[in-house]
């Protein structure tokens, strides 16, 4: 086989950064069940009229087709493709299992997904998300959407990475504001808004003109909007003082104020109003969420996600919800390019039971078993070499201690091979300490 060449965008960690990953992940996961989310997987495939129908994806979704299949027919696999977020499936999955819901329905789900977009760093083809859902039938309270920021700030703060802040705002603010000042396609203009930090203000002014049918008066509005940002309610006197009125106008800012107020309380600083983030993708209705990685601004939102009413519905039912995806590779794979996290070894095995022969292997492997039944990750020396090299074998692994059975009815020892401290000890009864027992991620 011919040297392999790599595929940008699909990343591989490294047995430790895959041990980092795993952490994360475990440590998400028990903050979205303590906030009573429920686990759930869909499949990695949709069809196309649903990835496509909502939001600028169409450039994005990777097909799936077998490889001998009929291009030109619309009923094969050339019809399906790889979900490009979870929200959209999620959305797919209430519909068809309503009957068997519980609503409000809370969910949490963490699986990869896929974007043909220019891979770069922090943004990879293929990544791994953790989303949490809520959704209802018919009406979905507002104050559900001053509650995601409480459980991301949660989760975030129990991994060690640097502090987030999360940037809210409503999309109702947005639109009851360019209704107000006379634009009548209000999604064009949120879509020219969102590109604001991509290509500046005098170029978006060109796209709200060009786009949305935006006067000169009209974009130096929608800019001016854009531009206010409090880490507290006094936003909604900002945006008043524009002298712009519209009734979704101020249903926009009671609801931003909930929630600006609402992560205040419970983490001072958490929250700030942001009046220029839109999201690109348009089934958003209501609140939005960005968030920065304090020093790694200039990469982009780590975690994002909104309110939306009209994702999921069937003919006259709907079922709004509410929902917010950790992007895990973006963060993992940002703090991995600084050298910002690490592992105190690189497998899991706490000890390494030398073995003194090859015909007293099963003793080791006996002294195995016990530590193994006791919750000690151990395994057995690969060979009967001299203990010297058994021991160097442990270092090269960042094995912390290796263990000794007793030849001739002598008493087993255990060795940490950091301190070289050596002592007698029972495969029963040795316990490592605590720090010891599985590698730290700091």
């Amino acid at each position: 086989m011919s040297k392999p060449t790599p595929i940008s965008g699909f990343p591989e960690w490294t047995p430790g950064q895959r041990m980092i990953e795993q952490f994360v992940l475990d440590r998400i996961r028990a903050t979205f069940e303590l906030y009573g989310f429920a686990p759930l997987e869909t499949r990695s495939v949709e069809p196309l009229d649903q990835l496509l129908r909502k939001g600028e994806t169409s450039k994005e979704v990777y097909v799936l087709r077998r490889l001998q299949a009929a291009v030109d027919d619309p009923a094969g696999d050339d019809a399906l493709g790889l979900h490009f977020d979870l929200t959209v499936p999620f959305a797919r999955y209430v519909l068809e299992n309503a009957g068997k819901l519980q609503f409000p329905f809370r969910r949490y789900q963490i699986q990869k997904v896929w974007r043909g977009e220019r891979p770069q760093e922090g943004r990879y083809r293929e990544f791994l998300q953790a989303d949490i859902d809520i959704v209802d039938r018919d009406t979905l309270p507002a104050h559900y959407e001053a509650e995601m920021p409480l459980v991301i700030g949660d989760a975030l703060r129990s991994l060690p990475i640097p502090p987030v802040r999360i940037q809210v705002n409503n999309r109702k603010i947005c639109e009851g504001f360019y209704r107000g000042v006379g634009l009548t396609d209000p999604e064009a203009a949120l879509r020219a808004v969102d590109k604001l930090d991509k290509i500046g203000p005098a170029r978006v002014a060109e796209l709200l003109a060009e786009t949305a049918g935006a006067s000169e008066a009209q974009a130096k509005a929608c800019l001016a909007l854009a531009e206010i940002s409090a880490p507290d309610a006094s936003f909604a006197d900002a945006v008043r003082a524009l002298g712009v009125t519209d009734p979704l106008l101020d249903e926009g800012i009671e609801e931003l104020v909930a929630v600006v107020e609402t992560a205040a309380a419970h983490s001072p600083g958490l929250c700030v109003a942001d009046l220029r983030i839109a999201r690109g993708l348009d089934y958003y209705t209501g609140t939005v969420y960005e968030t920065q990685m304090i020093g790694y601004e200039r990469f982009g939102s780590i975690c994002s996600g909104g309110r939306y009413d009209n994702l999921a519905s069937s003919g006259a039912v709907r079922f709004p919800g509410v929902g917010i995806s950790i992007g895990v590779t973006r963060l993992l794979g940002l703090l991995f390019g600084a050298d910002a996290l690490s592992v105190s070894r690189a497998v899991p095995t706490c000890v390494l039971v030398a073995v003194i022969s090859e015909d007293a292997r099963p003793a080791s492997n006996r002294v195995a078993e016990a530590l193994r039944s006791r919750g000690v990750p151990t395994e057995v020396s690969p060979s009967a070499a001299k203990f010297g090299k058994q021991i160097r074998y442990a270092e090269r692994r960042g094995i912390p201690y290796v263990w000794f059975p007793g030849a001739e009815g002598a008493a087993d020892e255990v060795k940490d091979i950091r301190s070289g401290e050596q002592i007698a000890a029972a495969a029963g009864e040795w316990t490592p300490p605590r720090e010891d027992l599985k590698p730290l991620v700091s």
